[in-house]
């Protein structure tokens, strides 16, 4: 057998036996051949498609613009390979369709011109891409739907945290209430306590004297005894002031803290007032102790009388009380335009540091001031008026060396009655 009759062999057998099909069509589009598997795939014999154009193989709807393309493609031949991008279909014989793919080659023999089509039926892929398609379909819908639940789950724990947030934000508020409504309960409770111990002793003491005065004073009956008498006297007189004193602190708290304390202003010429102040305070002064006025600006001033005697009386009071004999307590008063100061200055025992930060507090009394008499109301009660009258009152001390306290307070023009303080 000689080299070409074998390879003449080779190729009709691969054209028998090839597993694509074959079809071959001259220039006008007829068929001139088809392979087994090309009878096979569109359900005719070689002998009823030999002779007809190709587009008996093409669905009828694109059987025109197939035959345009074709002509096309044999004015400008070109060979394509399998699967160039298009979705191709072709007819069967019982008329179904089929997905295919289809490559095309060309050559001429003997002047004629000749188109080969290599066809593969892929109904079976595109079911699998379809397959594929759906899934990817149903898994970008399940995606979404994930998202737009994690969206939602995350918009939920958002508001839940928000909520958990408030609720704690809330808690530490009613914490902190509470903690706050405590500590006054406990204040109340400590204040309480410190009325009662100081009361109690305020009164217990001055009414002893009192007892001890009047049972001694029975005794003295005769004429060269009467400056014993004259001194149980005194000591009655001074308990009876000290009473007196004591209970108009306690009113003049429960007034405060009612709210039944206003301010009245009214001018009030400050020689005159001065001087019947010191005549009325000079029975408590201690032997050898002397009051020095000091006054400069015009006399006439705008204040409460009432509250500003109270303010003046317990800061020289105080001074009294805490300075030595023979000292001097000096009172210097400026009356400027819009306000009036006024300074009470002693040189007694003094005011501890550590003390100095509870000195307004209500019956606080310093370390050093507990042997002598006391509520502890007073200098409460004098910052309080301060306020009532828009003022502000300081304080300078030095243990041993003496205190300066300040009230500065505008003057207010005016025969209205002024709002309590809260």
């Amino acid at each position: 057998m000689d080299l070409k009759h074998n390879k003449e062999m080779v190729m009709a057998s691969l054209f028998e036996n090839a597993t694509e099909a074959i079809i071959l069509t001259d220039r006008s589009g007829r068929i001139v051949l088809l392979n087994p598997c090309a009878e096979k795939m569109f359900g005719y014999s070689a002998e009823e498609l030999i002779g007809k154009t190709i587009e008996v193989l093409v669905p009828e709807n694109t059987g025109e613009k197939h035959r345009q393309l074709r002509e096309a493609f044999y004015r400008q031949p070109a060979n394509r390979a399998m699967g160039a991008g298009r979705d191709l279909y072709a007819r069967r014989k019982d008329g179904s369709i089929i997905p295919v793919e289809i490559s095309l080659s060309h050559y001429e023999l003997n002047g004629e011109f000749f188109v080969i089509a290599f066809i593969i039926d892929i109904t079976i892929r595109k079911h699998y891409e379809m397959i594929r398609a759906e899934q990817q379909r149903e898994l970008e819908r399940v995606s979404k739907e994930l998202q737009k639940l994690n969206q939602e789950l995350e918009q939920k724990v958002e508001d839940r945290t928000t909520m958990l947030r408030e609720t704690l934000a809330q808690l530490e508020k009613s914490k902190a209430e509470l903690e706050e409504a405590l500590e006054k309960q406990k204040e109340l409770n400590e204040l309480k306590t410190r009325f009662i111990s100081t009361v109690s002793h305020e009164f217990r003491t001055p009414l002893a004297t009192m007892l001890s005065s009047a049972s001694l004073l029975a005794r003295y009956t005769k004429e060269e005894e009467q400056h014993k008498r004259d001194k149980h006297i005194y000591r009655i007189q001074e308990s009876v002031r000290h009473l007196n004193n004591l209970l108009e602190d306690l009113l003049s708290l429960g007034k405060l803290e009612e709210g039944l304390v206003t301010a009245h202003h009214a001018p009030l010429h400050f020689s005159d007032y001065m001087q019947e102040f010191t005549e009325d305070i000079k029975e408590i002064l201690k032997p050898g102790q002397q009051i020095a006025i000091e006054h400069t600006g015009p006399d006439t001033c705008y204040t409460d009388k009432r509250l500003l005697t109270y303010i003046l009386l317990n800061l020289v009071t105080n001074a009294i009380k805490f300075s030595p004999e023979n000292s001097v307590i000096t009172i210097r008063c400026t009356n400027e335009r819009d306000r009036y100061i006024i300074s009470v200055s002693d040189r007694g025992i003094g005011i501890a540091p550590e003390d100095q930060v509870h000195l307004f507090e209500r019956f606080f009394r310093a370390k050093n001031a507990s042997n002598i008499q006391g509520t502890g109301l007073g200098l409460h009660i004098v910052s309080k008026y301060v306020e009532i009258l828009r003022g502000r009152i300081t304080f300078e001390s030095k243990i041993n060396e003496g205190s300066t306290f300040t009230i500065e307070i505008p003057q207010i023009i005016s025969h209205e009655k002024e709002n309590p303080i809260d």
